[in-house]
């Protein structure tokens, strides 16, 4: 028995000899092969970097750390930047990028780098190279000579690795947590935009004989995906958030999704105007489920283009709401329409297709004379807008933007209207035509009690139907107003309340000499508006197209100027016909009192 274990004591020691001997030929191997890399990263990297982009940029770093049995290492105190008198010179010599990057970060990490591979077949092939929290600022210039660049290099990388390596592949760059500074060097003064926390992801780089050449990679990738959950920008003038979550980009699929984006105001309804110090129009969207298909991720570098082929929009809300209590701000709204707001955006935008699905948009106002809150809203609201650009490339081949949309008034009432926007026309030329139908009035009690104090006590809207051709002066078309049994009170507020109360006889007047119950009338006549208006400098866009409609809709029902002019003045009759009763009503209580007195 003693023997038995002594003889498997031996056996036991012989293979522990045996795997100590091959582990000690694997970490020496190791070595050797670390002893090949070591100065390859220490001496070469450099100078390969520097001679890859014609001098332009140097890398730097402070040790390098190798692990050959794992095949991990590590770069630590990393940066990467430009020399600036070289982008100089290769600008004058039309060779410079639009775009030069600086970029820092603690530590770079390179797993499983595969050194028998880099031995034997001169091959660096990496699994990963993670940049944790890098710091990565992109300065941009567009310049004239890269316009028609494609994204391959113009001479093959590998001609500055294959006396090193016969190829250079990393199957994917990993940026993690990173910041990013975008400066915009396009102007006389730069715009500067920080992200943080966004995440880049690069897939496949390859430098070998044939890559660069490869019409299916663009900068030697197959593939770029990038993620931003949470991105939160204060307006510069404090009154909003703009945020966005879930943002994800891929190059090769094209695509963009934002799962939310916001315009969130910092202050509430109540607070809003009063924080301004006037009346001021307050934005609330919320759009949900945001898709770009097409994305042009090299436009986007060259020159930070949005160009993408179709834009989708699943749902969403847009609340405004304006407090007239407080005093208005009259600024002159002239050159302020959305198509001419659009072509003053620095960011080269052109979309060719935007989808609209399920918005719900409203407008509210609280009135400092009624001292009540009037809302209007058009819901599921969706169409279709096309060619949305401010290139000049684009706008010269076909100048009009256009919109058609459906949506539902006060949510019954069906609402068609088309825009066509032409963007250059130096008077920004627009029009627009359309039809809702079938409604009950009185629905539009929300918006005309507390703001016009005018109650619809009944009417049912057949049709509304418009043409208009205007530009940022006047407006010229017609309205032609279907409608039955319409009947109007008009309204005041109450001494000493918040409610509001009718006037019964001036409500009578303007029914029975002024308003139209019907059109067309009983006997066939049909009353067609036509339109004539001229925008008042301070009105914006939407309150042109309001005002434009509701002239051809108090035209139509019979409010002309002259019939305006005459209820004007059975109105004064009656109000010195009220103060002649106030006035005998007082003398009367004079002389009892006086009678009262005397005796």
């Amino acid at each position: 028995m003693p023997k038995l274990v002594s003889r498997n004591n031996r056996k036991l020691k012989w293979i522990l000899g045996i795997l100590f001997f091959l582990v000690l030929i694997i970490f020496l191997a190791s070595w050797y092969v670390s002893g090949k890399i070591k100065p390859i990263v220490q001496q070469e990297l450099g100078a390969i970097v520097n001679k890859a982009t014609n001098g332009l940029y140097d890398i730097h770093f402070d040790k390098v750390n190798v692990n050959p049995l794992t095949g991990n290492a590590s770069l630590t105190e990393v940066s990467l930047v430009p020399d600036t008198n070289v982008y100089q010179k290769l600008v004058a010599q039309k060779k410079a990028p639009n775009n030069l990057y600086v970029i820092k970060l603690q530590k770079l990490s390179i797993k499983k780098f595969h050194p028998f591979k880099i031995y034997f077949d001169k091959k660096l092939e990496i699994d990963l190279l993670l940049f944790d929290r890098p710091h990565i600022t992109m300065v941009n210039k567009s310049l004239a000579f890269n316009e028609d660049k494609l994204p391959q290099p113009e001479k093959s990388p590998y001609d500055y690795i294959k006396n090193i390596f016969t190829a250079l592949h990393v199957k994917t760059i990993d940026f993690k947590n990173a910041s990013f500074k975008y400066v915009n060097n396009n102007k006389v003064q730069p715009d500067v935009d920080t992200i943080s926390n966004i995440t880049i992801t690069l897939k496949d780089w390859l430098i070998d004989s044939v890559s660069a050449k490869d019409k299916s990679r663009f900068y030697l990738l197959k593939d770029a995906y990038i993620y931003l959950n949470n991105y939160t920008y204060a307006t510069p003038d404090s009154m909003y958030y703009i945020k966005a979550s879930q943002f994800e980009f891929s190059a090769s699929a094209k695509k963009l999704n934002i799962k939310e984006f916001a315009l969130q105001p910092r202050y509430a309804e109540q607070e809003f105007a009063k924080v301004n110090g006037y009346a001021r129009d307050r934005y609330s969207l919320q759009l949900n489920n945001i898709d770009f298909h097409g994305v042009n991720l090299i436009s986007y570098i060259k020159n930070r283009e949005v160009l993408a082929s179709e834009m989708n929009i699943a749902n969403g809300v847009l609340s405004v709401f304006n407090d007239n209590s407080y005093p208005k701000l009259e600024q002159d709204k002239t050159g302020k329409f959305p198509h001419q707001l659009l072509q003053k955006i620095d960011i080269p935008i052109t979309i060719k297709k935007v989808n609209l699905n399920q918005l719900d948009i409203s407008y509210a106002e609280f009135d400092k004379e009624s001292r009540q809150r009037g809302r209007i809203s058009f819901n599921n609201t969706s169409g279709v807008i096309t060619n949305v650009t401010n290139q000049y490339k684009n706008k010269k081949k076909n100048p009009i933007i256009e919109a058609n949309l459906e949506s539902y008034l006060m949510e019954q009432g069906k609402l068609n209207v088309g825009f066509k926007f032409n963007v250059m026309a130096p008077k920004a030329d627009f029009s627009y035509q359309g039809q809702l139908l079938n409604m009950d009035g009185r629905q539009l009690n929300y918006i005309t009690r507390p703001l016009a104090m005018v109650q619809i006590k009944s009417c049912l809207i057949r049709s509304l139907a418009f043409d208009i051709k205007a530009n940022e002066d006047l407006a010229s078309g017609k309205v032609a107003f279907t409608y039955n049994d319409l009947s109007l009170g008009l309204m005041k507020k109450h001494k000493g309340g918040e409610r509001l109360k009718r006037l019964g006889l001036l409500s009578l007047l303007a029914n029975a000499m002024v308003i139209y119950s019907d059109n067309p009338s009983e006997d066939g006549k049909f009353t067609e508006a036509p339109i004539h208006y001229k925008r008042k400098p301070t009105g914006s866009f939407f309150n042109f197209i309001w005002k434009t409609l509701f002239q051809g809709v108090k035209y139509s029902v019979g409010f002309t100027p002259k019939k305006e002019a005459e209820i004007k003045r059975y109105v004064s009759r009656f109000e010195n016909m009220k103060d002649e009763r106030e006035k005998r009503r007082i003398r009367r209580e004079l002389r009892r009192f006086e009678k009262e007195k005397n005796r």
